[in-house]
C-alpha cells in the first residue's frame, strides 16, 4: 500500500518539476496514477474480504476509512486542480487544536481574545511564507499607518508598502 501511495506521489512531483498545467497533470495522472490506485482499491477490499488483517486493529480502520472515502480520495484523477491530499488542511486544524488547549491558561475573555486574534495572524503569516516575528514587529513600528489603512498591512502585502513607503 506505502510503496503505491509513494509512487503516485512521485508521479505528481514529475507534474510539479515539470511545470505541469492542471490538465497535463490530470492526464498524466489517468495515464500513469489510475492504474496504481485501482489496484491498490482492490487490494485494500481484499483485505476485509478475506480477513487478512484483524478485525480490530488500526489497519482495518485505516482500510475502511480509505474504502469509504474512495471517490474523494481520488479526485486528483477526475478533477485538474485537485490536490492529493488535505495537508494544508490538518496543519491548521492542529494549530487550532494546540491553540484550543492552551486557551484553558487564559485568566481573562480579553486575553482570549488577544491570543485568538495573535493565533490568527501568526497562522495567516505562515500561510503567506511571511516571518510572523518580523510581521508582528513591522506592525508595531508602523502603527500609525496600520490604524489609517489596515488593507496595506496584511502579511501577504506588508512588505510591498514597506518598499513603496521608503522609495
Amino acid at each position: 500500500m506505502l510503496k503505491t501511495l509513494e509512487k503516485v506521489y512521485e508521479d505528481d512531483a514529475y507534474t510539479k518539476e515539470k511545470h505541469m498545467s492542471p490538465e497535463q497533470r490530470l492526464k498524466h495522472h489517468q495515464e500513469n496514477s489510475r492504474k496504481l490506485m485501482e489496484d491498490l482499491k482492490t487490494w485494500l477490499a481484499a483485505q476485509l474480504d478475506d480477513k487478512k488483517t484483524e478485525p480490530n486493529s488500526g489497519l482495518v480502520q485505516a482500510i475502511s476509512y480509505m474504502l469509504a472515502h474512495w471517490k474523494e480520495l481520488t479526485l486528483f484523477l477526475r478533477v485538474p486542480k485537485a490536490k492529493m491530499d488535505n495537508n494544508l488542511c490538518e496543519r491548521a486544524l492542529k494549530k487550532a487544536i494546540l491553540h484550543r488547549k492552551n486557551s484553558f491558561f487564559y485568566k481573562t475573555c480579553h486575553g482570549a481574545y488577544i491570543g485568538d486574534l495573535f493565533m490568527s495572524l501568526i497562522h495567516t503569516c505562515s500561510l503567506c511564507n511571511a516571518n510572523p516575528f518580523k510581521y508582528l514587529k513591522t506592525l508595531q513600528q508602523h502603527s500609525y499607518s496600520v490604524t489609517k489603512n489596515p488593507e496595506k498591512w496584511m502579511p501577504w502585502n506588508y512588505e510591498e508598502t514597506l518598499r513603496s513607503a521608503t522609495e
